[in-house]
């Protein structure tokens, strides 16, 4: 399993996951988490966030063509999933062989090794977890 977000290290690891997969016959779930705009407030209006969820539905998979081009070696299973990226990846990682982290995400700052999701991940997952830095 291998997190997806569109940044650098995102697609290092992506394409670390394919290949090491493509080693052992294996398939790879690329996972990618979503959450809405925060709205506060007590009269804080309601928010459709249908738009939110194709951006990052789209970004999933631009990512995913613009990384692996129009033929990945093995089987991929995309999977777009509503919630705190670190907490769907841990979710998602439960039962899974191995779980792969970029280093850095798209936020936080520019000199910090680890973001804070790989840093979670590494924390508290159920499985192994691999964090790829940039190429």
């Amino acid at each position: 399993m291998v997190g997806v977000d569109g940044s650098p290290s995102s697609g290092a690891a992506l394409r670390w996951a394919v290949r090491q997969a493509a080693l052992i016959g294996g398939t790879v779930e690329a996972v990618s988490a979503w959450e809405p705009p925060v709205a506060y407030g007590w009269n804080a209006p309601v928010v459709d966030t249908s738009l939110d969820e194709e951006n990052a539905r789209r970004l999933l998979t631009t990512e995913l063509r613009e990384v692996l081009g129009d033929r990945c070696p093995v089987e991929l299973k995309p999977r777009l999933v509503l919630g705190n990226p670190a907490a769907v990846l841990l979710d998602a990682a439960v039962g899974a062989e191995l779980l792969v982290v970029g280093s850095r995400g798209r936020g936080g700052f520019a000199r910090a090794l680890l973001g804070s999701v790989s840093q979670q991940c590494a924390l508290h997952a159920t499985c192994p977890v691999v964090i790829v830095r940039p190429d």
